[in-house]
């Protein structure tokens, strides 16, 4: 069994290596300079789609989940137990210097988020909770490859809902035993798990409506108890804070690092873990992006920008500031989630340990969260037959079940792997399809330079073919909005003639 281990990691230290990020980085680049740095240039318009009004149907109920609840539920499966223990094993293998570039494959891939989640967005389907779509669609009704949607699913599930997931609840169970003093138990992680697994069950068997409303929730919560808890440590070193950005800035660029590699070796850990955390260009968020029911394509490739950014420049930061400020040495470091835990209870007391226990488990669940339901979007690409579908629900509550119990070494090295062939399969489809993103960026701004909310349809794209909504702007903004706005309409007018 060690064997296999052994191979899988070489395996997926390779593939990723020598494959997939430098297609991550270089493409990543291309759509920055194509788009105009889409990324900055428009961070204001991200705040302002995030809140956006969700159009409604004839029934007068929303078409879909919010623009925000698609943000949270992609939100839930970038922020998971990565950003605390990603970030501390990135910082004990790369030193400080690794975060610079953390944060610049960030910015970069904010980029290919973006181009990812339009291109979701424009290719979506309707079904009975409103909207999905993905990777999966796009290769699908963009590309004309569903063998390739198909592979792309079938690659999804077994990463992300069953792999991913049960790595989730084994962190669930290793931290609570810990807390409690309970790692001699033989039926404690039993208990645990069957306790996660109801929970997730409750969820997950209400649908995609169900899944938002928890995550809205479970996501702003847990982002600012876990910010909270950032700043006070870093408020009790707050005369360190000067020196760690020095660190991390001159440390990137193995200025005080004596052997020459170790500058491509800070480059990869940081670049990776980033990647790791945010999922930019993996092709995981835009089945969450998918779901919105929002008036532009772009609009959620906006906000599904922000939340690359919410992931690491809020999250990641937090983590690597806590242990960065509190651990001055780095030499004799624990990796992972022990590394935060012992910068914590170094600086708040053994209280603070158990604080975080409580943050990782709402980490964890929440990322349990959202990679069900990207499951679930391509469970449903596969075969419309809801008795899968069943199946399927039913099997990631055992999964979750599964990771409470056993190990997790083997797992997480053969997801490691399979994520990567995830990723490169999603990059070439979105590398194929960025001329219509693009088309779709142009038609947006030309219409918020005429002081519109922009609203797209699918005449406004000539020559594409394969969307399956955006038939017309009744359909777009919704009856009742549609309604309203012919009455301003009319009242303008009336004004108008008035005054004449």
């Amino acid at each position: 069994m060690d064997a296999v281990n052994e191979w899988l990691v070489t395996w997926g230290d390779n593939l990723w290596t020598w494959i997939v990020l430098p297609v991550v980085v270089l493409l990543g680049i291309y759509f920055t300079v194509r788009s105009g740095v889409v990324q900055f240039r428009l961070i204001p318009e991200m705040f302002r789609t995030l809140t956006d009004k969700t159009p409604r149907g004839e029934d007068g109920r929303p078409q879909s989940v919010s623009a925000f609840q698609a943000f949270t539920i992609s939100a839930a499966s970038r922020v998971g137990v990565g950003n605390i223990a990603g970030v501390g094993t990135a910082i004990a293998l790369g030193g400080p210097g690794a975060v610079f570039w953390m944060w610049l494959m960030a910015f970069v891939g904010g980029a290919s988020s973006f181009i990812e989640s339009s291109l979701a967005q424009l290719f979506k389907i309707r079904d009975s909770d409103g909207f999905r779509g993905g990777p999966a669609y796009y290769m699908e009704r963009g590309l004309k490859a569903r063998w390739m949607g198909i592979l792309f699913a079938v690659i999804l599930i077994v990463c992300f809902p069953f792999a991913f997931s049960s790595l989730q609840a084994n962190t669930i169970t290793a931290t609570v035993s810990a807390t409690i003093g309970g790692e001699t138990l033989a039926w404690l992680p039993w208990v645990i798990g069957i306790a996660v697994a109801l929970l997730t069950a409750l969820v997950v068997f209400g649908g995609v409506r169900r899944i938002a409303s928890v995550t809205q929730t479970l996501v702003p919560l847990m982002a600012l108890a876990y910010l909270l808890l950032g700043l006070v440590v870093v408020g009790l070193h707050i005369d360190r804070l000067p020196v760690v950005f020095a660190e991390i800035f001159t440390q990137a660029w193995g200025f005080n690092e004596v052997v020459g590699a170790a500058f491509g070796y800070i480059v990869l850990t940081g670049v990776r873990r980033g990647m790791f955390s945010n999922e930019a260009g993996l092709g995981s968020a835009p089945n969450a992006g998918a779901s919105a029911a929002v008036t532009h394509p772009v609009k959620q490739g906006l906000v599904q920008t922000l939340g690359v950014y919410f992931d690491t420049f809020l999250v990641c930061s937090i983590t690597a500031f806590i242990i960065l400020v509190s651990v001055p040495d780095l030499s004799s470091a624990t990796r992972g989630i022990g590394l935060t835990q012992d910068a914590l209870v170094s600086t708040l007391g053994s209280w603070s340990s158990i604080a975080l226990s409580v943050i990782i488990f709402l980490l964890a669940f929440s990322s349990i969260l959202g990679n069900y339901y990207y499951g679930e979007s391509n469970i449903e690409f596969i075969t419309p037959n809801r008795g899968v579908l069943t199946g399927y629900r039913t099997l990631v509550v055992l999964a979750v079940l599964a990771g409470s119990v056993v190990g997790a070494d083997l797992v997480w090295s053969f997801a490691d792997g399979v994520m990567g062939l995830m990723a490169l399969t999603n990059l070439i489809a979105i590398a194929l399809l960025s001329g219509i993103a693009f088309r779709l960026l142009k038609d947006y701004t030309r219409q918020r330079r005429e002081g519109r909310d922009p609203v797209f349809t699918r005449d406004r794209l000539p020559g594409v073919t394969g969307i399956a909504v955006w038939e017309n702007e009744l359909s777009v903004t919704g009856p009742i909005d549609l309604t309203t706005k012919r009455r301003q309409s009319a009242k303008h007018r009336d004004h108008l003639h008035t005054e004449s």
